[in-house]
């Protein structure tokens, strides 16, 4: 989930976040249904990214439609945790990145509590960040954040559709509720206690079992250690597995919408790149999120590849 990769990432200089170095994207594409009359000819532009595959993929994204539209772009995707690329943001070492709302509104801002409602969080965020020098444009319905899921085999036994299910069946028959979780969500209030607690349900100890997150995936698809498992809403694991994500009813888990978080002084000398980049946004969803992530995470395809063969599917961008 975007919102954890910031906790193990140290508040570094900029000097020693990769920033120094780059590499020029040469692709040739050409305008599609954006970028026409190719607003930023003449612009050099440097798009950053977050060290996992969504967010590379995102990044990817950003540059292409940026070449697309006449501008020469510096690819510095990939860097470590999320204060890199925060701090290549808000210092103007980089032009744009998709950045996640309740990081923002929650890690960097300094918020404890985070919004309900999707849209009023990113209108915080926006307006708080603008004393950093930071500009956001409006986000996209893709919301990387905790869940819980289920296999469909093992669904076919309960019928779950939503965490109260959960909760029910808990209070039912306490036995029947195991858990695979990482150790951190174990603890962390936004993570399972803070569940428990929201959804009136108490799991016994022994039916939390914890692990690391790559193998919950496969304890929950393919054995019967654990009938629930945490996940995070875009891995592209969860429709790779065919597991089934259980809604939160009662909004628990924060919003980790993304949303292209840009430079101020980028903005203010090319406005027009809210043009091409709000058309983009308005067409990520989690399940798009899903589809690519399985592209990158699933079958070993390179990120800027998928980013690139989404774009010109979508009609975004064309080949040169």
């Amino acid at each position: 989930m975007a919102g954890l990769l910031v906790l193990g990432a140290a508040l570094t200089g900029l000097s020693g976040c990769g920033l120094k170095s780059g590499s020029p994207m040469v692709d040739d594409v050409q305008p599609g249904s954006v970028g026409q009359g190719r607003p930023l000819q003449g612009a050099s532009l440097t798009i950053t990214s977050k060290n996992f595959s969504e967010n590379i993929i995102l990044g990817h994204m950003i540059g292409l439609i940026f070449k697309a539209a006449g501008a020469e772009v510096l690819d510095r995707t990939n860097l470590p945790g999320s204060i890199s690329g925060r701090e290549a943001i808000v210092q103007g070492d980089a032009d744009a990145i998709y950045e996640y709302t309740g990081t923002a509104w929650i890690t960097y801002l300094g918020n404890a509590e985070p919004i309900t409602d999707p849209q009023a969080q990113w209108r915080a965020v926006r307006e708080a960040d603008v004393k950093h020098g930071v500009t956001w444009l409006p986000q996209s319905t893709l919301n990387n954040t905790y869940a819980l899921a289920i296999s469909k085999k093992n669904n076919a036994k309960y019928g779950l559709k939503t965490l109260s299910d959960v909760a029910a069946l808990a209070r039912r028959d306490p036995s029947a509720v195991t858990v695979c979780v990482e150790n951190e969500f174990a603890s962390r209030d936004d993570g399972l206690p803070g569940m428990e607690k929201e959804y009136g349900m108490k799991l016994p100890a022994a039916n939390i079992r914890k692990m690391d997150a790559g193998i919950i995936y496969t304890q929950v698809s393919q054995s019967d250690s654990c009938l629930l498992g945490e996940v995070f809403t875009t891995d592209g694991r969860i429709k790779a597995m065919d597991l089934t994500v259980l809604a939160d009813d009662r909004r628990f888990f924060p919003n980790y919408n993304a949303a292209p978080a840009l430079h101020a002084g980028t903005y203010e000398r090319y406005p027009a790149i809210a043009g091409l980049l709000n058309p983009l946004s308005a067409r990520l969803t989690t399940a798009v999120a899903q589809d690519l992530n399985a592209k990158v995470d699933v079958e070993g395809q390179d990120p800027h590849e998928v980013a690139k063969e989404w774009l010109i599917e979508q009609g975004f961008i064309k080949e040169g």
